[in-house]
């Protein structure tokens, strides 16, 4: 883990917010000048703690109003299987997790997709690629919590 003090973690908790925020205004709102907040951030970039900078979409203003959660079992568990899942996952820009589980369930998907008829493609898409023993879907009804920004 990496080591932060109080002005780097101040100034995670401001980019995570907002990434365009100028660094005059980071400086004012965390004590330093222009100059040592670019050198901090630049620092936890070269270290990784920056991982990158994105734009936040609003799904629903681009068609994607509908959030899945698809849960995979499969009783296939060799390494060229795994490989060949992760990229049909990685490959599908509808698909923005992909995640190997523990417990009763092999692998969890969460994806944005139009409506019903289009996870139908999808899922018809994904079981046209690779071999899956089970595959279930809960839709999202209403979203009580989606952030990006992590407890810094």
């Amino acid at each position: 883990m990496e080591t932060l003090d109080a002005f780097d973690a101040k100034i995670l908790r401001l980019i995570q917010r907002d990434a365009a925020m100028p660094l005059d205004e980071i400086g004012d709102r965390v004590g330093l000048s222009r100059n040592a907040v670019w050198r901090r951030i630049k620092g936890l970039e070269v270290s990784g703690v920056i991982a990158g900078r994105a734009a936040l979409l609003d799904p629903e203003k681009l068609g994607l109003g509908l959030t899945v959660f698809m849960m995979i079992r499969t009783d296939r568990h060799a390494p060229d299987w795994l490989d060949r899942f992760a990229k049909v996952a990685r490959d599908m820009p509808e698909i923005l997790g992909a995640y190997r589980m523990t417990g009763e369930l092999d692998y969890l998907i969460r994806a944005r997709v139009a409506d019903v008829k289009d996870y139908d493609r999808l899922y018809q898409a994904i079981v046209g690629r690779i071999e899956l023993a089970d595959v279930s879907a809960s839709f999202v009804m209403e979203e009580l919590k989606e952030t990006t920004v992590l407890p810094v």
